[in-house]
């Protein structure tokens, strides 16, 4: 069993797992974020360098590190997120969804019919190469991770239809995102902003699903794990690569300077 195929049940059986945004298009940084241990990770297509190009190699580089591949697409359309799939993706995280009608729909695009309308390839990476026949597609519908991104004041209006559909796993906050279009840009101590947060996570609770945040701070893990995140974004390559390279040049001129 490779994470791949255990990613959906820990995360359904309640497990806090860790993971970061891989936005360099560099499979190498992807590997070696991955092997710092974490428990997934997200290729960035929406906001990251990578393109569709660029996937097939971040992918398996992700697993070669031990961590679950998830991809995030420019968008919920049918064909990028089934190309995602075909190429290998454990889940999608699809952003910019509004309505549960546009979740319900999206979610049908993660799965072969007659649960979805995945388009069938069985000889695609995302088919196990030609290894599962046609009669045991359900194993691999069975094992899509659905992520759905929380980004506005009607996702959050939403919330509860959006937590209720099944193949939504995880309702993943864009802390940026959400703040600016609730009108409170970067303030993530307003009681606005955390009461859509704690919304997400009453509907989470309630319906079985798992709540989820992009979080760069990290006096504000432990908060975020009280208050109900179990699905937590610790960063990106790009942000550990600009804090680890700011460590080391702010040591060594503190050394220089005595």
């Amino acid at each position: 069993m490779t994470p791949r195929d255990t990613i959906r049940r820990r995360i359904l059986d309640g497990e806090t797992l860790f993971g970061a945004w891989t936005d360099m298009a560099s499979p190498l940084a992807t590997e070696i974020t991955g092997r710092a241990g974490y428990d997934w990770l997200i290729a960035d297509l929406e906001h990251g360098a990578p393109t569709e190009a660029d996937l097939l190699a971040i992918l398996l580089a992700a697993e070669v590190s031990g961590a679950a591949a998830f991809v995030r697409p420019q968008s919920g359309e049918r064909l990028r997120i089934g190309r995602a799939l075909d190429l290998g993706a454990a889940g999608i995280m699809v952003p910019r969804l509004d309505t549960a009608a546009q979740a319900e729909e999206a979610v049908t695009f993660l799965r072969y019919p007659p649960a979805g309308v995945r388009g069938v390839a069985l000889r695609t990476r995302g088919g196990r190469l030609g290894t599962v026949g046609h009669a045991d597609v359900g194993s691999l519908n069975a094992g899509i991770v659905g992520i759905v991104q929380i980004e506005s004041p009607s996702a959050v209006r939403e919330v509860e239809a959006i937590a209720a559909i099944d193949g939504v796993d995880v309702l993943f906050v864009g802390p940026a995102d959400l703040s600016h279009s609730l009108g409170i840009p970067g303030q993530f101590s307003n009681p606005t902003y955390l009461a859509a947060l704690d919304a997400v996570v009453a509907a989470c609770r309630r319906h079985g699903k798992v709540a989820g945040i992009l979080l760069y701070d990290a006096p504000s893990f432990g908060p975020h794990l009280e208050r109900g995140f179990r699905f937590l974004g610790v960063g990106s390559e790009g942000s550990f690569i600009a804090e680890g390279a700011k460590a080391a040049l702010d040591a060594a001129r503190a050394a220089a300077t005595g």
